[in-house]
């Protein structure tokens, strides 16, 4: 049965990376579904002063085929209160809100409290995060506040299930495995991607990939790159992604460890139309993250068939089974030095047949239905 489907976070013109592009990418599985979908995405979504990057906004065109209203401030009550009450109006049989940061709490749980004086709209979370990586005063508070208008939820990541349940033990939770980032392209050639960025077609290549924020674990990896320096002069690190944290700090470690002659620097938002070349041009995917609940970075190696070294934190590994698709580390830089050094042994070859079998399983028809079926 076709549904009236509402769903509320970041989608253009704010920039891509993770959330706005599985927004996007949410609405399409849903159109395909056969179902009438509207995205409410942020007119304000950070103050300028709270957001460390270079810019929210994309340059690109807007995605073809898409609804978007862009109408939340997230700083504004007044507005929280007009939204609320025009999806009031409008009756969405279902509403899917992502929630990733106390910080939307207020902002979201408002719009969802007066949308439901309705009575019958249903609303379904995807939790990215209920305990976020970066603490702050007021946050249980704020989440707290966000949960309870809020029918059931759907997490990526058992880590976060559990979070879920220190503030809410009753509504229904389900887990799903976050599907394929199948959006920005099919699989081209090494050598094809490494031309267009002109990367060397002999080196050993491994890749960081998205915002540097500090629990993602850069730094863990730079001195992984020092212990390597001797044992594996050729082998090169390309980081690519805007700096989210202290770039000096980052720097000056780099200098401190010597390995500037080791590094690619690409430190800058890479686009959408971008990301094809830098995931495959990578030997290896290297995700050193200190604490993770799950990771976007993941879905986008599967889809391009690129092995994976992770951490054993939060939800990364149960994604990335050890000795099959890719290598699980310790967030720690012997472990992943290690891990390394094992990888370039043996290179892609072993890993490609579980890839490529383990990638079925994330599905955006998984998704749909799980959200669907929900409430």
């Amino acid at each position: 049965m076709k549904k009236k489907i509402t769903i509320i976070g970041p989608a253009y013109p704010l920039r891509g990376g993770g959330m706005s592009t599985f927004n996007e990418r949410l609405a399409r599985a849903f159109i395909d579904d056969g179902h009438e979908v509207t995205i409410y995405t942020f007119s304000l979504q950070y103050p300028s002063i709270f957001f460390p990057g270079t810019s929210q906004y994309s340059d690109e065109a807007a995605p073809e085929g898409l609804n978007i209203k862009v109408l939340i401030n997230s700083i504004n009550p007044f507005n929280w209160i007009k939204v609320g009450n025009l999806l009031r109006k409008e009756k969405p049989d279902l509403i899917v809100v992502r929630y990733w940061l106390p910080f939307m709490g207020p902002c979201f749980g408002t719009i969802l409290r007066i949308a439901k004086k309705n009575k019958y709209s249903k609303v379904v979370c995807i939790a990215d995060n209920v305990v976020p990586h970066e603490k702050r005063v007021g946050d249980n508070a704020f989440t707290a506040y966000f949960i309870k208008p809020v029918d059931a939820f759907i997490s990526m990541s058992q880590k976060v299930l559990a979070d879920l349940r220190l503030f809410d033990t009753t509504k229904p939770a389900h887990f799903i495995p976050h599907p394929l980032y199948d959006n920005f392209g099919e699989k081209i050639t090494q050598l094809e991607a490494r031309q267009h960025l002109g990367i060397s077609a002999k080196q050993p290549l491994i890749l960081f990939f998205g915002f540097i924020r500090k629990y993602k674990g850069l730094d863990i990896l730079l001195h992984a790159m020092a212990i390597l320096k001797d044992k594996m002069p050729s082998l090169r690190l390309m980081v690519a992604g805007e700096f989210y944290e202290d770039q000096k700090e980052l720097e000056a470690l780099i200098e401190k460890l010597g390995i500037s002659d080791q590094l690619l620097l690409h430190t800058h938002f890479i686009t959408d139309s971008e990301i094809k070349y830098y995931l495959c041009a990578a030997d290896l995917v290297v995700q050193p993250y200190r604490n993770a609940t799950q990771s976007g970075v993941t879905p986008l190696a599967y889809h391009f068939e690129i092995p994976m070294l992770v951490t054993n934190v939060g939800g990364l590994a149960a994604m990335v089974p050890d000795g099959k698709v890719g290598l699980v580390a310790t967030p720690d830089a012997a472990s992943i030095a290690e891990k390394i050094e094992l990888y370039f042994k043996t290179g892609a070859t072993p890993y490609l047949p579980f890839i490529q079998e383990e990638k079925k399983k994330f599905s955006w028809k998984k998704m749909v239905s799980a959200l669907l079926e929900a409430v």
